[in-house]
């Protein structure tokens, strides 16, 4: 089992980590996607990732057990870059190598090309974003004010009993196992004054952004990054492209290689844990 600990950050934010240390200099850090945890990384480190390595997993802000941004403050995108700085500067090691999944993997990305002498290995977990978000922004702000006065203003979701809250995650996601979906809904939900359960991350996370995905901003990052990359997609994903989007996205990359795995949708690590963790424990370079 990891350890858990709490880092405070530059940001004000104290950060939820899970660490195993597997020992030797290379630190990879895994980031976890859009309303999961670094829980959600347990399957594929069950599986064998990393044993001779040392694995780090943040909350992402507003997610799991890390801090909400408060009053007055919002998920801008970037914001996560700055943490993730933090997280680096506290427990990387010589040897950093990077994986996140969705939008993790858009926070590992930019990273990697913000400062890409310092990442070893860069792996997406559908990671090259949502198909693009056009309207500009000017039409975006006035959903945008109103989903967060909405998501300040309602109470959040509950349930009556851990296996309610599981069904849930099922719901969402129906490749998932009852039992994995037990386990991951102990670690996501919190008990309430009422005893029932909510899940932790801020309702605020699922206000839309003012600003949505564009490629041109992402691209800029991607073609900055220097280190090998590995992208893995699941066959059954509801996030397609065409393959001529797919070709222009992977071709950003100075050195990818993709990955399609099948009996996989967008939770790759949750429906393929041991082909995932195969794949990274060779590209990482941590067998």
């Amino acid at each position: 089992m990891p350890v858990s600990r709490k880092l405070t950050l530059s940001t004000g934010l104290t950060y939820h980590v899970l660490e195993w240390d597997g020992g030797g200099d290379h630190t990879v850090l895994l980031i976890h996607g859009y309303l999961d945890n670094a829980w959600g990384w347990q399957p594929v480190v069950d599986a064998g990732l990393g044993r001779r390595a040392h694995v780090v997993a943040p909350d992402l802000r507003g997610h799991g057990d890390s801090d909400w941004i408060g009053a007055g403050g919002y998920y801008h995108f970037l914001d996560y870059l700055a943490d993730v700085h933090d997280v680096v500067a506290e427990l990387g090691r010589a040897r950093l190598s990077l994986v996140g999944h969705s939008m993790g993997g858009r926070v590992a990305a930019y990273y990697a090309g913000a400062f890409p002498e310092r990442v070893h290995r860069l792996a997406l977990l559908e990671g090259l974003g949502p198909p693009a978000e056009n309207e500009p922004a000017a039409e975006r702000v006035a959903p945008w004010l109103a989903a967060c006065r909405r998501a300040r203003a309602q109470l959040p979701r509950t349930y009556a009993s851990l296996d309610d809250a599981a069904a849930r995650m099922v719901e969402r996601d129906p490749r998932l196992s009852p039992v994995l979906a037990r386990l991951l809904a102990d670690k996501s939900t919190v008990r309430q004054p009422d005893g029932r359960l909510r899940f932790k991350h801020d309702p605020l996370q699922v206000a839309p952004p003012p600003v949505g995905f564009t490629v041109e901003l992402a691209t800029g990052f991607w073609q900055r990054v220097r280190c090998p990359t590995l992208l893995v997609d699941g066959a059954e994903s509801p996030q397609r492209m065409s393959a001529a989007e797919i070709e222009r996205r992977v071709g950003a990359f100075a050195r990818a290689r993709r990955v399609v795995l099948p009996r996989a949708a967008h939770m790759v690590q949750r429906h393929q844990p041991e082909a995932v963790a195969a794949l990274l424990d060779d590209f990482l370079e941590l067998s």
